[in-house]
């Protein structure tokens, strides 16, 4: 299945979508091929056939194909950002937000488009642009997370800073090596097991007004 739906033509005819309609559909169809290929092997026709329009038109939206990388970059790593974000802010039970945090790690590897792979398994780690966006991911979540430790607890910058940093890097690396080795454990009693040695741990630290 392409992403050239949405009526790529009619009756033999193109069909003119707007313009934002448009983007959507051609970042799609890049993200299909990106994943499938990994960037320094995908090719601008291929992304063009997928979405099911010449390379001119491809080109109208996008100058290159780093350009159609950095875009996709950009919607996933505000999406993953903001995942974390609603976590903080969606609850003011700390075990739940712990919960919620390590949810939306699994619930991004787990999705069905594969999109984790263009931020956390990039063959273009090494490009600076590339690498701002991933870095950026990571340091999104941690400030989330660091803002309400230091809000609930009190503790410095720093101190909070690490907490935090050790969250994320246990949600992140959790949730990939679980999809690597093939589901084995059930979704749910995954980040179940995930958010109780996180919760375990950070639990420890005293809310504010309250004695270690």
């Amino acid at each position: 299945m392409t992403a050239a739906g949405n009526g790529a033509q009619t009756a033999g005819r193109p069909t003119r979508l707007p313009r934002s309609a448009r983007r959507k559909q051609l970042l799609a169809a890049a993200q299909e091929v990106f994943v499938a290929q990994g960037y320094h092997a995908a090719a601008m026709d291929d992304i063009a056939e997928r979405a099911g329009v010449s390379k001119p038109v491809l080109y109208q939206h996008f100058p290159g194909k780093m350009d159609l990388y950095l875009a996709l970059l950009d919607t996933h790593c505000d999406a993953i950002v903001a995942k974390v974000h609603d976590a903080m802010r969606g609850t003011s039970d700390n075990k739940e937000r712990v919960s919620a945090s390590v949810r939306a790690y699994f619930d991004f590897v787990d999705h069905e488009s594969e999109a984790f792979r263009l931020v956390f398994e990039s063959d273009l780690r090494n490009d600076p642009a590339v690498r701002q966006r991933v870095e950026r991911v990571e340091q999104g979540c941690i400030a989330a997370i660091t803002d309400t430790i230091i809000s609930d607890t009190g503790v410095s910058r720093a101190h909070a800073e690490l907490l935090a940093s050790g969250l994320v890097g246990a949600a992140e690396t959790a949730a990939q090596f679980w999809l690597a080795g093939g589901r084995q454990v059930p979704k749910a009693e995954a980040e179940a097991l995930v958010a109780a040695l996180s919760w375990r741990g950070i639990a420890s630290f005293p809310l504010q007004g309250e004695s270690a």
